[in-house]
């Protein structure tokens, strides 16, 4: 049984971005740029957090990607935040105990979890738009050639790191790299026929804790 840890759900200092404010306005006005620099600069932050409390690397990868996107369909109103790494953070913890309370199933823990959290809890709108990249993501990757959906799925699923994979494969890690940056580049093509790269890009991007 997982216990979950609460002094975890504390607020953590994540280190701010430079110029936020001149980047949160280009963000607003669709400026994919600005967002993938927000985007790069806070998701291994997040999901350290959020990792302390799943303990999942799978179930942290989601709610940060969540996250993420669910800020990308609400860019607009992103002008309107005065800490915009306090309400990241918000969603981010929000967006964790919602997933922990379905996984609370008996009583005792269920009367733990209704003494700790908050009584407004976010919930997302987005899952169902996640769900429909996720799909299409899935379909991308089956269409890649046999050792190029091996290297990935090693990489993405297994998450070996390139020179595991290298060694496990016979070959070498730049090979991997490379087969890794074709993947990623065909999946994201892919998919960005009918839909948001911003998006693609979020839920094609690995946590890893190095």
């Amino acid at each position: 049984m997982h216990f979950i840890n609460f002094n975890v759900l504390k607020k953590v200092a994540l280190t701010p971005v430079k110029n936020e404010a001149q980047l949160l306005a280009l963000v607003a006005k669709g400026e994919q740029r600005a967002f993938t620099e927000l985007f790069d600069a806070y998701y291994k932050q997040l999901g350290e957090y959020v990792n302390n409390l799943t303990e999942s690397i799978e179930v942290t990868e989601e709610i940060v990607q969540d996250v993420f996107i669910k800020i990308w369909l609400k860019k607009e109103t992103l002008i309107e935040l005065d800490n915009f790494s306090y309400y990241l953070f918000i969603l981010c913890k929000n967006q964790t105990l919602n997933h922990l309370r379905k996984k609370a199933n008996d009583k005792v823990r269920q009367s733990e979890w209704l003494k700790h959290i908050e009584e407004e809890i976010y919930t997302t709108d987005n899952s169902a738009v996640t769900e429909e990249y996720r799909v299409l993501i899935d379909h991308a990757i089956n269409k890649l050639p046999p050792q190029q959906q091996k290297i990935y799925r090693l990489s993405r699923e297994e998450r070996l790191k390139h020179d595991e994979i290298a060694k496990l494969l016979n070959i070498s890690p730049q090979t991997v790299k490379k087969h890794i940056k074709l993947a990623l580049r065909f999946i994201k093509n892919d998919v960005n026929i009918k839909k948001d790269a911003i998006i693609i890009m979020i839920l094609s991007t690995p946590l890893l804790f190095l």
